[in-house]
């Protein structure tokens, strides 16, 4: 029988260790109960609903505004957002009324339109107030994805300069770059 050296055998065993189906099958997360929607999900829902409510806003909020109770909520919506009410009423309707009722309910057109949007996407799983921290989370994180900041040219300059421009020019006489063609960086050559 051959012999096997202990770094193999070492090796054999760590790679019986990582092929146990208890650690691959779960990813770890935080504590706490599990999420039932995803905030992605919720961002997206919120940006249709805002999309939704900003066609129909003008019908939509008197009636909406005057509403006392659930039932008064289906038919103001009935009656004012009619191609899309079936995505708001009737399962919304309570969640739409808790809304519409808080406190911090805004008083301009836009800002209840989005207010009412970000507040209801979380179809009742989210508490309204969590939904609207998730869809502003989420869209802070949109804003904030990579994108290039700045970029700059090695520039060879007659003053004598080599070497990284800045803001488009000569970082030692401040001879800008002539790019040849109209660009977002200045007017057109010759007029500016």
């Amino acid at each position: 029988m051959p012999r096997v050296s202990a770094k193999m055998r070492a090796r054999a065993a760590s790679l019986e260790k990582t092929n146990n189906s208890l650690d691959t099958s779960q990813e770890k997360r935080g504590r706490g109960r599990p999420a039932r929607m995803l905030p992605s999900e919720i961002r997206g829902r919120a940006n249709n609903f805002r999309w939704i409510l900003a066609q129909v806003w003008d019908r939509l909020w008197p009636l909406l505004s005057n509403a006392q109770n659930d039932q008064e909520v289906i038919d103001s919506f009935l009656a004012g957002a009619n191609p899309y009410a079936q995505e708001f009423v009737p399962s919304l309707a309570n969640l739409i009324f808790r809304v519409l009722r808080e406190r911090k309910f805004p008083k301009r057109g836009e800002a209840q339109i989005n207010f009412l949007a970000d507040s209801i996407a979380g179809l009742g799983y989210v508490a309204p107030r969590s939904s609207r921290d998730i869809c502003e989370q989420e869209r802070t994180k949109e804003k904030c994805a990579n994108h290039i900041m700045r970029y700059e040219f090695y520039v060879e300059c007659s003053c004598g300069f080599k070497g990284r421009s800045r803001n488009h020019a000569c970082r030692k006489c401040g001879t800008k770059i002539d790019f040849g063609f109209p660009t977002i960086f200045g007017g057109i050559r010759g007029l500016s």
